[in-house]
């Protein structure tokens, strides 16, 4: 029989115990082991049973044990205490108010179609959503005062199960946001906080706003499931990731567009600072700075602005992060499904929509005209941008070369910033408090990461192998879980209780199941594999996970693959495959591997950060020199699997690697696991783990990445618009100097070069004298910045580790000619070559590649 309606019934505490409610409410306790205890505390066994959900928990204990509690002296002194130290957390300055930066924006909004905060707020698909969610706990443990933008999503990402067969299954569950660790946003009044966007197909779209607190951060997450929808309008917080491209399009109308309205309204109730900087996690969120735009041009309450000066102001404040190194990553749309959404009954009325279309324009060579790039409008309406990791930078660089086709991969304006982890979340207790046993304080991590050298060899050993134990059981219940549900009995399962082993080295790999990710190059010879798997002296076993996406067929057998290997006998207590991938399975999984494994398609990996969660548990990374591997391998921390860079046969270029893979394995790092000392401590192992420790602990964190935004990316941007935003005289101006500077460029040429100075044997240490003679038209020298470029030549004359000397004006001339001089000193030996070039010049400009146009000589 089934329910017609169903509402969860949320509990009534007694007054001794609100302060559980107020716990539970902060998603801080999803880092914090003290306030874990507390819940534990309160019915260990349904602790255990709603998957450390403190909500489900509250709405579960009886009220017998909630007035047993109320009465427990104990209980309540550790309450109070769990109670005041999330005071103090969300209260006392930290180091952004402590050492931060004095001209930091007062508030920053961080856009992301994915948040991956904790397995019981399942909004998350992978490795973007744990990176934004990463991001917002390191902000908040260093005050950088952040306010999260998202969507919730009723069924999530998808749940994982296999067939009999092996094949992957999806179930959505639904999802009540009343069980869930979030709190409507509501007026005044009392009433629901809404947001409207206008449709261009029937009414406006609703959305109401839900809160998450995050520590100190506030993550803001649109739903559309409100009475006033029709139904398709419904659906589109249906799930994340799912439906064809104009659900899509709805979505990401929503988050941008809807986004900003919720902070909107955010700050309006709660005197929230409003956002000075705005920062777009990928493209998804792209749609931010036409609603910005809209409120700048065209809001009766706003400054009624043109929109060339709305551009700049947007642009100044806005930083975009990409993260795909492939253009199959990238949302493109129709662009007649986008002119269709932005018309001026669409989205954001009176927005000239043919300027709207131009940011989203592929108009450059090899570019598809018919179709409106997300990443495209992304860089379009940023000032600032950045690659995730070193190579992913200049990978981006080189993919979006086209916006810049005037300047060299080099200096098209993409950085880098790489990513890092939340080592709270992530880092096994067992850890930290072997560290504490050595006085190591876990705030202060030069102390942290110092113990590594402190702690007894045979003791880090224990505890690796204390992590690895309560890995196997883990993999055992969820193996056991998974093959009832293939439709096994459970008579059939006997062997799973011998399945893996707390004394073997464990590799651990798990990530989404994308063809590049190579899951199954393990599998390009089964024979070796088996060899290795099974060594009577060395055995491996193999903990593996990840989902495919619902419509990745290719995915999919990539996994079945894996899990018919996993069910042969000969090997299956060695290898598992665990079904359904997410938080909760990830927080054992990384502690109790020894090895982390990755090996993609090199350079395809944009950053990678499974490998830095295990590094930080002392697991050792056994990876391609891709995403952030390729940065931070220091040829001790690790293993890097040689990569067949060029060969462009794909079923070759696998063997290659898997051969190398292979090797490796049998070669290095499995007798360096087994060469025990008398103590059986694997000595030259523990050399690796603690360099690991040192070398990259510091490193792979996400407090400095959280802190490098801040420096390089935040501030700046809200310095910029600051001084653009002064009654937008500045933007006006800007806006103004590049109209002017692009309509007059067709005029500025370099007329004649002139060198003297290094004769006809040019040495080390001569100075040669350059003399430009360079005709700018309409411009004057103030707008222009002519540039020797000068470096080493390859044999065609291509200029390659170039340095740049600006050129002084000397005399101006009639018709707007002018010379500029300069010396350049020559510091090396070997080929020599120079040019001269002029580019645009304002110092409100963050690269002279961003108006896009350079003169060179004819």
């Amino acid at each position: 029989m089934r329910a017609i309606r169903r509402f969860t019934v949320r509990p009534v505490l007694p007054p001794e115990l609100t302060a559980l409610g107020e716990l539970a409410g902060n998603l801080r306790w999803s880092w914090h082991p003290e306030t874990q205890d507390v819940f534990e505390r309160v019915d260990a066994a349904l602790w255990e049973s709603t998957g450390h959900d403190p909500v489900k928990l509250l709405g579960s204990v009886g009220r017998a044990r909630l007035d047993d509690l109320a009465r427990d002296g104990d209980f309540l002194a550790a309450l109070a205490a769990a109670r005041a130290d999330l005071q103090a957390y969300l209260t006392d300055d930290r180091w952004y108010q402590q050492r931060g930066p004095s001209d930091g924006p007062s508030s920053i909004a961080y856009f992301s179609p994915e948040f991956g905060i904790t397995a019981v707020l399942p909004q998350y698909s992978g490795g973007l959503g744990i990176l934004a969610g990463d991001h917002l706990k390191a902000a908040s443990d260093l005050g950088v005062p952040i306010v999260g933008v998202g969507l919730l999503y009723k069924h999530g990402y998808f749940k994982q199960s296999l067939s009999r067969e092996g094949w992957q299954q999806e179930t959505y569950p639904v999802l009540d946001p009343d069980e869930l660790p979030i709190s409507l946003l509501r007026e005044a009044d009392g009433s629901r906080a809404s947001i409207s966007i206008s449709m261009p197909d029937g009414p406006d779209l609703v959305a109401r706003i839900w809160v998450a607190s995050v520590g100190r951060v506030p993550l803001l997450m649109l739903d559309t499931d409100v009475e006033e929808n029709p139904e398709h309008y419904v659906g589109v917080t249906d799930r994340l990731y799912g439906g064809n491209s104009e659900h899509r399009l709805r979505q990401e109308l929503l988050l941008g567009i809807g986004g900003v309205r919720a902070l909107r309204a955010f700050s309006r109730i709660t005197g929230h600072p409003t956002p000075e900087v705005f920062h777009t996690n990928e493209g998804h969120a792209g749609f931010l700075g036409l609603e910005r735009i809209r409120e700048l041009t065209v809001d009766e309450a706003g400054p009624r602005l043109d929109f060339d000066t709305a551009l700049e102001v947007g642009r100044a404040s806005t930083v975009f992060t990409t993260h795909t190194p492939v253009p199959a990553g990238i949302d493109r749309f129709p662009r007649t499904l986008v002119e269709q959404y932005l018309s001026e009954a669409g989205a954001v009325p009176g927005v000239p929509v043919d300027r709207v279309l131009a940011l989203g324009a592929e108009d450059y060579e090899g570019g598809d005209g018919s179709v409106f790039n997300m990443a495209v409008m992304g860089f379009r309406l940023a000032q600032r941008a950045n690659g995730v990791s070193q190579l992913h930078g200049h990978v981006s660089r080189e993919m979006f070369n086209g916006l810049w086709p005037a300047f060299d991969e080099a200096e098209v304006p993409i950085g880098s910033i790489t990513n890092g982890v939340h080592a709270p979340t992530w880092v096994a207790r067992e850890v930290f408090e072997l560290a504490g046993e050595v006085g190591a304080d876990p705030a202060d991590l030069d102390s942290f990461w110092a113990a590594a050298d402190k702690i007894p060899g045979r003791r880090i050993w224990d505890v690796k192998r204390q992590l690895r134990e309560r890995l196997v059981a883990d993999a055992r219940r969820r193996m056991e879980r998974s093959h009832l549900k293939r439709g096994q009995a459970r008579a059939e399962l006997g062997w799973i209780d011998s399945a893996l082993d707390p004394d073997v080295l464990t590799i651990g790999f798990a990530r989404r199941a994308a063809s590049y990710k190579r899951l199954t190059l393990l599998l390009r010879d089964p024979d070796r594999l088996k060899r290795l798997l099974t060594d009577p002296e060395r055995p491996v076993q193999l903990v593996m996970a990840g989902k495919a996406h619902p419509a990745d067929d290719g995915g999919k057998k990539l996994i079945q693959a894996i899990v018919q290997l996993a069910d042969d006998p000969e090997v299956r207590h060695r290898i598992a495959y665990l079904p359904n991938y997410d938080i909760a399975m990830a927080q054992p999984l990384y502690p109790g591997c020894d090895v982390w494994l990755n090996n993609p398609l090199r350079p395809y990996e944009a950053c990678g950060t499974s490998g830095m969660k295990a590094a930080l548990n002392g697991g050792l990374n056994l990876s391609i020199l891709d995403g952030w591997w390729d940065e931070w391998y220091d040829g001790e921390n690790g293993w890097a699997i040689p990569s067949a860079d060029g060969v462009e046969d794909t079923d070759k270029r696998d063997d290659l690697e898997a051969a190398a893979l292979y090797d490796l394995i049998e070669n290095e790092v499995a007798p360096r696991f087994y060469d025990v000392d008398e103590e059986g401590v694997p000595t030259r192992w523990m050399e690796m783990l603690r360099h690991t420790l040192k070398s990259l602990g510091p490193k792979v964190l996400a407090t400095r990445m959280v802190r490098d935004y801040t420096k390089q990316l935040y501030v700046p941007a809200a310095v910029t618009a600051r001084r653009l935003n002064d009654d937008y005289a500045g933007a006006a101006e800007l806006a103004g100097w590049k109209r002017r500077v692009r309509s007059g460029w067709s005029g500025v040429r370099v007329e004649h070069v002139e060198s003297s100075g290094v004769g006809d044997a040019p040495e080390v240490g001569a100075v040669m004298s350059v003399r430009a003679f360079v005709a700018l038209g309409d411009l004057s020298p103030a707008d222009v910045a002519v540039q020797l470029v000068h470096g080493r030549t390859t044999s065609e004359d291509e200029l390659r580790d170039t340095s740049v000397t600006e050129l002084a004006v000397a005399e101006s001339y009639e018709a707007g000619r002018h010379r500029f001089d300069g010396d350049v000193t020559l510091d090396h030996s070997g080929a020599f070559g120079y040019t001269v070039r002029v580019v645009p010049r304002n110092e409100l400009l963050v690269s002279p590649a961003e108006l896009g146009v350079v003169a060179l000589p004819a």
